[in-house]
């Protein structure tokens, strides 16, 4: 089976991160935990490639957002060196790389359900595509988070740095909110920019 270039620099950047994500990381079970949706998203990606290939768009998001689930993982999300050093110069009173990812997790996930809906001709452009895949996004951070409280519920305080609340009361709502501003951004930022690559491939109608 032969890749493109495309396809061997995406899967030596995953694979050369991963490897350095689990030298070693913080706590050996959080990287599990923070690295298992990558660990999943690439035998999904490589099970779609030919039947339902995406956008390279979409394929780089979702590598960018796999990196920073396996940074995540390696140092926990409270402890990320960078944003424990930008506490000071911005005035923050914590580490805020979870909400990094948080962002991440609306603004990836965002533009690959609206690529679907898009090529499934499931729901229409316009208005009610952004509503819809903005309730997808926002769906799907929820899930995430009741992931999480089972998990917590389950391993006690095992799972204290998966969590990473770091004593903040509204982690879970503001959570949930990050990930609705980055679905919202993505829509803002790349929707026209999508369509011009799914057109490219005919993927949906010319304008």
């Amino acid at each position: 089976m032969r890749y493109s270039i495309g396809t061997i620099v995406w899967l030596l950047s995953f694979g050369i991160v991963l490897v350095w994500s689990g030298i070693s990381p913080t706590d050996r079970f959080t990287w599990w935990l923070e690295v298992a949706p990558a660990l999943l998203a690439l035998p999904v990606l490589a099970l779609t490639r030919k039947r339902f290939p995406l956008t390279p768009l979409a394929y780089s998001l979702i590598l960018a957002h796999c990196v920073i689930l396996m940074v995540g993982g390696h140092y926990t999300y409270a402890q990320v060196p960078l944003f424990d050093w930008l506490r000071e110069p911005l005035g923050w009173t914590r580490n805020n790389y979870d909400k990094l990812g948080h962002l991440a997790q609306g603004f990836v996930p965002a533009l690959v359900a609206r690529e679907v809906f898009l090529r499934l001709r499931a729901v229409k452009p316009g208005e009610w595509l952004a509503f819809i895949t903005l309730c997808f996004a926002l769906a799907l951070s929820a899930a995430y988070e009741l992931v999480e409280w089972a998990v917590s519920v389950c391993t006690g305080e095992g799972a204290d740095e998966f969590l990473g609340t770091q004593g903040y009361i509204w982690d879970t709502q503001s959570d949930m909110l990050m990930a609705l501003v980055g679905a919202g951004l993505a829509l803002i930022l790349l929707s026209r920019m999508h369509d011009r690559a799914l057109r490219k491939r005919g993927w949906i109608d010319a304008e």
